[in-house]
């Protein structure tokens, strides 16, 4: 039996492994505020714990691409996800600051695989010219893992057990892993896959994605000091601190800074991450319009999504700029939007740029720098938030995303042009 969009399925499934896997990573600044409490930690503790988590992330990514180009997306992606589901359950077992750092740590370096899978997964999966609305579609994984954390947490936290809401997230995980191991097979070996699919997959991907070629894999070294890395690496270190401070401060900035109560954050932060989801979709399908009635390179489509995801990037930076909680929640909604439509956008680029062996490892590089770059702006975070609040800061993002954008349009380049498809049977925007 073939199933027919069968591509579709499989995106579906790594949007799902994205959706535990930035649940994982949520569950901890939603609880912050009676976590902290019942642990004696203070707020500059408790960015040395977001540090401890970005720092292993971003060091791991790179690690985590390597093996994931060298072992394969399948047996990768679930190790991976298997070690961080049982990071995320330990951290119910966390004492004090010091082993919730260490906790969170582990899971950094377990999660750090998750978007270099699922970015791989799509350059195997799909061709060019459908790549970035399937990694739209799979990237609203992240946001709406984000947006499942409120909930979760205060159902968990009304309990009496914070604990309760990372063991949840932990099994679920594990159960994941598993069913990703029978599920997922590469579109050569899916005997689920019809003819005429494989072939539009194939046909429509560019040379350096095709099972034909044999394409020569870069070392680390000369990946780090080409300038295709560094086209990608400068905008994800400016971007990504953005997306860190919305999943690490958002549930602490309404109750602090716009006194909210519990209640009132479980239903109100999770709209920017509901409004970030659109963004991932959205910003999917903005690259093959632009290409179309721009009349543009599908390259150079993905480019302009980037600069309309770091102009909406404004909105947030006005949030000190209004009186009303409500208000500023709409414009944090309006950053979850922005960022997630040019995080979407930069792993498009990524996907064009490099080949099937090294996708991985440069989208893993990216991360790294994306991840330092916000690691060192957490660590400034919470030290400048108690002294000058909020506002400004919410203002320099924005002033990153654009410095980004400019970034993005000067320095990257597409050495391959996608080739057109041969067959049009599949319809791209349904998930069937």
């Amino acid at each position: 039996m073939k199933i027919k969009g069968i591509r579709w399925w499989m995106v579906g499934l790594v949007a799902a492994g994205l959706i535990i896997n930035y649940l994982a990573r949520n569950t901890l600044s939603v609880a912050a505020p009676t976590l902290m409490k019942d642990l004696n930690i203070t707020t500059e503790q408790y960015a040395h714990v977001v540090v401890a988590w970005q720092l292993c992330y971003a060091f791991m990514q790179p690690v985590a691409g390597f093996v994931l180009d060298t072992i394969g997306t399948k047996l990768g992606f679930a190790v991976f996800a298997l070690a961080w589901s049982v990071a995320c359950a330990a951290a119910a077992w966390a004492t004090g600051w010091r082993s919730l750092a260490v906790f969170r740590g582990l899971l950094g370096l377990a999660e750090s695989a998750g978007i270099p899978a699922g970015v791989k997964a799509t350059s195997e999966w799909f061709p060019a010219k459908e790549r970035s609305v399937a990694i739209g579609w799979f990237n609203i994984g992240s946001s709406i893992g984000a947006l499942l954390a409120p909930p979760l947490v205060v159902w968990a936290l009304l309990r009496g057990q914070w604990q309760l809401a990372f063991v949840i997230v932990g099994v679920a995980g594990i159960v994941w892993s598993v069913l990703w191991m029978f599920v997922y097979k590469h579109p050569r070996n899916q005997k689920l896959l019809g003819d005429d699919e494989r072939d539009y997959i194939l046909s429509g991907q560019e040379a350096k994605h095709s099972d034909d070629v044999s394409t020569p894999k870069r070392n680390w070294r000369a990946m780090l000091v080409s300038r295709d890395f560094w086209a990608i690496g400068i905008p994800r270190m400016l971007s990504e601190p953005a997306w860190q401070t919305f999943n690490a401060w958002i549930p602490l900035y309404m109750m602090t800074e716009r006194h909210m109560n519990l209640k009132e954050v479980a239903m109100f932060a999770w709209m920017p991450f509901l409004a970030a989801d659109i963004g991932c979709v959205l910003g999917g399908y903005l690259s093959p319009l632009f290409h179309k009635y721009a009349k543009v390179s599908l390259f150079t489509s993905r480019k302009m999504v980037f600069v309309v995801g770091a102009l909406f990037m404004i909105g947030p930076a006005c949030v000190g700029l209004v009186a009303s909680p409500y208000v500023a929640v709409a414009l944090l909604c309006v950053g979850g939007f922005a960022h997630q439509t040019l995080s979407g956008a930069l792993y498009a680029i990524t996907s064009d740029m490099f080949g099937k062996n090294e996708v991985a490892t440069a989208t893993g590089m990216g991360g790294m720098a994306g991840y330092l770059g916000a690691a060192a702006f957490t660590a400034l975070f919470g030290v400048l938030v108690t002294q000058i609040g909020y506002s400004p800061l919410f203002v320099v993002l924005a002033v990153f995303d654009l410095i980004a954008a400019a970034v993005v349009c000067l320095m990257a380049k597409s050495s391959d042009k996608a080739p057109e498809p041969k067959w049009s049977g599949a319809e791209p925007v349904a998930v069937k």
